[in-house]
């Protein structure tokens, strides 16, 4: 009986020590590593949750910048750090295409732990005005009848803006050559120059040259339309209904984070982005607040992993 009294106090003490943890979480600052450079959207997004993290935390949230190869090198730093909580990924949409065009040192479902999706919204599809087309059914039946004169603008191979038009050109029966750019900022500056005459770019990017009469708006990739372009139609409504691309952000940490853990930073996190200065910060960008369990989230990471193991396959997608 002596031994048997012993075994429980050891087990009632772990027990205690645990949930003892679980309410400090957090003691010391954590870190939301970003895979891009600073300035871009994912970088945007990271920092606008960082903010409002630390408020309902109660400690520091940071953003760290890991530039390269698609993001991959961040995603490597944060998938191989402890499973504690303090180290945890910003995943844009093109996490779920890097599963399928890099080579990865983990696995991008089975190695995280999904926590919330953050935010999400349309491209804008977008030609040079000089092309002679007013709609989607316009570009498409141009493309068919000169299909050497159109090229298209991306921000890199294996991109989420190169596959999700690779995607529209492949549910259109079209062929449109394909001009990568390392990142997106020169990839719209030669669109808006003429050099290329097609792009599917952000909400926040190309927009404000819609507006200026730089760029002509012909769909959003979204199933409904969008309050900054409300005259824009859906490229489903534009007669192809099958297609439809979201630009999304999530957040999620290391393989084996504590079920503790990921329901006080999901809890915060959709706390968050109900409040009206979050929602009104992403509008800013082309953006409205997800948000979600992170059961949800995590269906959305396996339907878009294999979404676009498909595409890639289709298209031939490689990187260079």
């Amino acid at each position: 009986m002596t031994r048997i009294a012993s075994w429980l106090a050891i087990l009632i003490v772990s027990l205690a020590a645990g949930a003892a943890g679980a309410q400090q979480y957090p003691s010391k600052p954590v870190k939301i590593i970003v895979g891009f450079a600073p300035g871009g959207g994912s970088d945007f997004i990271a920092r606008v949750i960082a903010q409002k993290l630390t408020e309902r935390l109660g400690t520091q949230v940071i953003v760290e910048n890991r530039p390269g190869a698609g993001s991959v090198l961040g995603s490597e730093v944060a998938v191989k750090s402890p499973p504690d909580g303090y180290t945890l990924l910003l995943t844009p949409a093109s996490y779920t295409v890097n599963a399928n065009v890099y080579k990865l040192s983990f696995d991008a479902l089975n190695d995280i732990t999904p926590i919330v999706q953050l935010s999400r919204g349309p491209y804008v599809v977008a030609v040079h005005p000089s092309v002679p087309a007013k709609t989607l059914q316009e570009l498409v039946a141009l493309a068919k009848k000169e299909p050497d004169k159109l090229a298209y603008a991306s921000s890199g191979n294996g991109s989420h803006v190169h596959v999700a038009t690779e995607y529209f050109l492949y549910t259109a029966g079209i062929k449109i050559t394909h001009v990568p750019y390392k990142g997106t900022g020169p990839a719209l500056n030669d669109t808006i120059a003429g050099t290329t005459q097609l792009i599917f770019g952000s909400v926040a990017s190309a927009l404000q040259y819609v507006k200026s009469g730089r760029l002509r708006a012909l769909a959003v990739t979204t199933p409904k339309r969008i309050a900054a372009a409300p005259d824009v139609p859906t490229v489903r409504e534009s007669g192809y209904p099958s297609y439809e691309v979201t630009n999304w952000h999530g957040l999620v940490g290391p393989k084996g984070l504590s079920k503790d853990i990921v329901e006080r930073l999901n809890k915060e996190a959709n706390e968050a982005l109900k409040s009206k200065d979050a929602e009104k910060v992403l509008a800013g960008d082309g953006l409205e607040p997800a948000g979600g369990s992170a059961a949800e989230f995590a269906v959305i990471l396996k339907n878009e992993v294999a979404r676009w193991g498909e595409v890639v396959r289709q298209a031939k997608v490689k990187v260079d």
